[in-house]
C-alpha cells in the first residue's frame, strides 16, 4: 500500500501533524520509537489548556484525539533507513529495525535534536529535574531562588538577561573557560549583581536530582538551589544528512512556511527544523503547518 505520508518522530510535531493529516482523510503512519527528547522532564508548561502536564500524560492524550481517524496508523521501533524511490524520487521506501518495509509518497520528518551539555561533572543527574535549559518553560517553578547558570558558550549572555526577570540571585559558572562573556557582557551583569566562577567545577552535590552546591576544584563552593545551562544541539537522527537536506548555520533543517524542505516530498517540523528547543505548542503548531503543506501538494497533484 502506497502512504499518503509517512511521519518520523511521534513528539508534540509529529502527533499534530498527524492529526491534522488525519482529519484530512489521508493515509498516514506515524513512527514513534518512545524516546523522546524531553524524557527527563517532570512537566510541559506554556501550552494552554495543559500547562503543568507530564509529557506521558500529553502523549497519551494526543495518541486517544488521533485514534478516532481510521486513517492513521502507528508504529513502535525505529526506522533505520529511508530511500527516495521512482523516476522524480518523489516516493520513499522506509525499511524498521525490524525489516519491515513502507512506502509513502510524502515524508515529515519530526525526530527532534539532542543535546549537547557542558562538561560539568554530574550535571545529567540534575538535568530535567532541577536544572533546565528554557526560562520561560521552567523559570516559573524557580521564581526567587538562587540559581547557577552553567555555560561554556556565547549564548550566556541571553541566559543571562532572559533569566533576570524570574530571579535577581543568580551566578554564572563557566567551567574553567574565561572567554565565554566579554568584558563588556560582565560589565552589564555585573551591574544587576550577577556573579562570576570562571574556574573548573569539581562536583555538584543534591539530593534526588535536586541542586544544592557546586564545587570548584579549587575547594570553593556556592550555594544554590537550580539552574539554568546553554546547550548545543545536533540533529536526533542523520536522515537530513542522507536525503541531502539544506541545513541552516545552525544545523536545522531548512523549510519554507509550509515545513517543505529542499527536497520534493520531504517536510520537516520541529525542533529539528528550528535548530533549537521549542515549547511544547510550538512544536505541535509546526506540525500542524507542515501537515498543512503535505495535504496542500497531495491535494495540487491530484489536479494536475
Amino acid at each position: 500500500m502506497m502512504l499518503d505520508c509517512a511521519i518520523i518522530g511521534g513528539g508534540p510535531a509529529g502527533l499534530n501533524a498527524a492529526l491534522v493529516l488525519g482529519r484530512a482523510r489521508r493515509n498516514v503512519i506515524l513512527f514513534d520509537d518512545n524516546k523522546p527528547r524531553n524524557a527527563v522532564t517532570q512537566e510541559s508548561h506554556g501550552f494552554i489548556t495543559r500547562d503543568g502536564v507530564k509529557p506521558s500524560e500529553f502523549r497519551a492524550i494526543a495518541h486517544q484525539d488521533i485514534a478516532k481517524y481510521p486513517s492513521v496508523q502507528f508504529r513502535g521501533g525505529r526506522v533505520a533507513q529511508v530511500i527516495k524511490q521512482g523516476e522524480d524520487g518523489r516516493a520513499f521506501q522506509l525499511v524498521t529495525d525490524s525489516g519491515e518495509i513502507y512506502h509513502a509518497k510524502n515524508l515529515l520528518l519530526a525526530t527532534g535534536l539532542k543535546e549537547i551539555l557542558p562538561e560539568v561533572p554530574g550535571i545529567r543527574d540534575y538535568y530535567g529535574k532541577s536544572v533546565f535549559n528554557c526560562p520561560y518553560c521552567d523559570g516559573w517553578e524557580l521564581r526567587d531562588k538562587p540559581l547557577v547558570i552553567f555555560s561554556e558558550n556565547q549564548h550566556t549572555i541571553h541566559l543571562a538577561k532572559t533569566l533576570y526577570n524570574w530571579t535577581k540571585d543568580v551566578v554564572i559558572c563557566t567551567n574553567g573557560k574565561s572567554d565565554v562573556l566579554t568584558p563588556e557582557h560582565k560589565a552589564v551583569l555585573a551591574a544587576k549583581q550577577f556573579r562570576f566562577y570562571e574556574q573548573k567545577i569539581a562536583s555538584l552535590h543534591g539530593t534526588n536530582g535536586m541542586l544544592e552546591k557546586v564545587v570548584f576544584e579549587d575547594g570553593s563552593e556556592v550555594l544554590r538551589e537550580g539552574g539554568f545551562t546553554t546547550v548545543g544541539w545536533t540533529q536526533a537522527t542523520a536522515f537530513a544528512e542522507t536525503l541531502g537536506l539544506e541545513l541552516n548555520p545552525l544545523q536545522g533543517i531548512v523549510i519554507d512556511v509550509l515545513g517543505r524542505t529542499n527536497v520534493k516530498g520531504v517536510y520537516a517540523a520541529g525542533d529539528m527544523s528550528v535548530s533549537g528547543p521549542a515549547q511544547l505548542i510550538n512544536a505541535a503548531a509546526e506540525g500542524s503547518r507542515a501537515a498543512a503543506g503535505v495535504n496542500t501538494d497531495l491535494t495540487e497533484a491530484d489536479f494536475s
